[in-house]
């Protein structure tokens, strides 16, 4: 039982970890110029956190798509820290109770 809290309050930090750097990434979207120069600081910095938050293949694909993400100009409105959290939680194990 204590197993099952612990692992719902990760989901749960996770998702709300995600959709504040994924808030973050979005916010140099809307600052023209200033805000592509500052992808290529938020970028590696981004993959590494995606990296350490989910481990294992997820989290090395993961990071090398967000890292992707967030260095190619016009394309910081995908929030790939959810689409992550979605699919690891969603689509990677179904018959897990959530």
């Amino acid at each position: 039982m204590k197993e099952e809290i612990l692992e719902k309050d990760d989901r749960v930090q996770k998702l709300i970890l995600g959709l504040l750097f994924d808030g973050i990434g979005m916010i140099s979207f809307s600052i023209p110029l200033l805000g592509e120069f500052s992808d290529v600081i938020w970028a590696p910095i981004a993959a590494l956190i995606m990296s350490r938050m989910y481990k294992g293949r997820v989290g090395k694909v993961a990071g090398v798509l967000t890292f992707l993400e967030e260095i190619i100009p016009f394309t910081d409105v995908i929030p790939s820290f959810t689409l992550t959290w979605i699919y690891t939680y969603f689509f990677q194990n179904p018959t897990r109770k959530i």
